[in-house]
This record gives structure tokens, sequence and C-alpha cells, in this order.
């Protein structure tokens, strides 16, 4: 049986979100203002590529507006948030009970609020045709009780898998270890921890038996509107949520695929912020909840967390 060849058409319509304006500075000794200043802020590094859009194009709305990006690990950039290192965070989790507290202790009250959702996307040298996987199987993997190809796909010689993510402390990683172990150490005996998330892409490209782990917002090729291809140096492998993985039961992280639930590995993009001044940080982490930011983030693949999907699927019939 052929899967059918169909054209997914997703449509969104948002609602208007008002910015907050900017209060009274000067115990703090800043200087910026919603539209204006300089001010730094935290991403974890798997999300930079569509924070750059939103960050490029915020200041292009408002010129004497300056945002300095510091691209860094989940952990890292949750410690400088508790610490008052930095106003705002965006990463893939929100505060828990505990650091609410903390922070509160300081006379200060976070919000935390949702952006976007992203796909973990699992990508494998474009030589490698063993592009279904399973649920199961990739837990399997990353507990170490499959460390073979031939153990995922009979008859592969592929030889042992090397799976690859792109920092040891990133948000990529947890959320393998939160939500797709359970909390459970990855105890696959060739975890590789590249440098970044290109650094992922670059030795998958050059690594035949390698799987990478990363961001699917690092995938998508900015050259199609339509959001259905991904970079041509790798493959993004389907992944279904049965005991056999096919062409007709598994998915890629596409959009369409994440919203209506057939992508099963789904995570939510966050923004944390501590700015009591109400000014820049505030105000560009609610440019990104604007319409004008979740078109941004939906022109860009991934999944607005504001706003109404539409989609439309058009079968097209062969002759």
């Amino acid at each position: 049986m052929k899967k059918n060849l169909s054209y997914i058409f997703v449509g969104l319509t948002l609602s208007v979100l008002l910015v907050a304006s900017c209060s009274d500075k000067k115990k703090t000794g800043r200087t910026d203002t919603p539209t204006s200043g300089t001010i730094s802020f935290v991403s974890d590094e798997s999300f930079s590529p569509i924070i750059e859009e939103e960050r490029q194009q915020f200041e292009f709305d408002y010129p004497k507006a300056h945002l300095k990006p510091i691209y860094t690990d989940e952990i890292t950039g949750l410690k400088m948030i508790r610490d008052l290192k930095t106003c705002l965070l965006i990463t893939s989790r929100g505060l828990t009970p505990n650091e609410i507290a903390f922070i509160k202790q300081k006379n200060i009250i976070p919000s935390v609020f949702p952006i976007a959702y992203d796909g973990l996307a699992l990508i494998v040298n474009k030589q490698n045709n063993d592009t279904c996987i399973t649920v199961k199987d990739v837990k399997r993997i990353l507990s170490g009780q499959a460390t073979n190809w031939n153990e995922i796909n009979s008859g592969s010689k592929r030889g042992e898998i090397e799976v690859v993510f792109d920092n040891k402390q990133s948000a990529t990683l947890n959320y393998a270890v939160d939500s797709l172990l359970e909390g459970k150490p990855i105890n696959s005996p060739n975890i590789v921890a590249a440098k970044n998330s290109k650094a992922v892409i670059d030795y998958v490209d050059k690594t035949p038996n390698a799987i990478g782990v990363i961001g699917s917002n690092w995938l998508n090729d900015r050259r199609d509107t339509t959001n259905t291809t991904f970079k041509k140096n790798i493959h993004v492998m389907q992944v279904s949520i049965k005991d056999k993985a096919t062409e007709m039961n598994s998915w890629k992280p596409y959009q369409a695929y994440l919203l209506d639930g057939r992508y099963p590995f789904v995570r939510t993009i966050y923004c944390i912020v501590v700015d009591p001044s109400k000014a820049l940080p505030w105000s560009f982490a609610n440019y990104i909840s604007s319409p004008k930011g979740q078109l941004i983030i939906f022109r860009a693949g991934l999944l607005p967390y504001r706003g109404e999907i539409n989609i439309r699927t058009v079968n097209v019939k062969n002759s």
C-alpha cells in the first residue's frame, strides 16, 4: 500500500496581546524603556535560529532598542535567571515552585509564559536509509538496551549507534531524560556531546552510524515557505508510536504533525521574565507573544502558542 500524497496547508489566526508599559527604574539604575536602550538576555542555544529572527525583527521595528543574546545551555540559563544575572530567559521549561519561591524572596515575582512548540528531531547521515524508528526503540537506544543498528533494523551493517547531543546541560538532553526516560539517566555507551546544534549537524553529516538529537527549528530550509523540507545534508528520521515503524505510520516533525499529535516528541518553549521595571526585557518577551512575533514563529516552521491554527489537507491523485 502506498501512502497518499497530501499537501498540508497550515493557517494561523492571531489575537492581540498588549505590551506592558515601563515603570519607575530609579532603584535599578537601568535606562532602558520598552522600545529603547540596550540589554542582554539569555536563551538555550537550541532555540537560537528562531530567537535570532525575533530579535532582528524587533530591532528593525524599534531602531533604538539593542538586544544582546547570550546563547548557552539550559542549566546555566536557569542559574542566571535565579541569580538575577539576566531579566529574560528563553528555554524549554518553566520554573519549579522552589525556583519561584527563591526568586520571590528577592521581592520579585517572575512571569512565565509559553511562546511556541518545537519538535525534537532525530537526524542521521544522508547515506543512512534506516530512517523510520519507533518511540520504543529511541528509548532503548538512550537507555543502553540497544547499542547496534542491527538491533533496530535487522540486517543493518552500520555497526554501533552513536548518539549526538548539542550539550551535556542543554534543553535537548534534559527533555530526553525527563520526558523520554522519565527521569532516568542516559546509559547509551556511545554518547557524544557536541559544542552546539550546528556541530551536531556537522557531526552526523560526517558519521554514517550516528543519530543526532536536535531542535527542529534548526532543520527547516528557509527557502521553503511551506515548511515541509529540511536541510539536505542529512536525513530527518520518521518516528512512530507503533511497535513497528513503517513509512505509513511514521512521521517527521512537520508543523501539522506537531499540532495533531502524530509526531510524538514535542516540547514547549517558554519565556521567563524577572523584570520589575517592565522595560525592554518584558517588551521583547511580549513581542514574541504578539501577533507579529507569533507569525515569525509560524513562518519558521514551529507552532506558535497563541492563535487559532487551521489545517486543510488536499489529496492529489496520480493519473
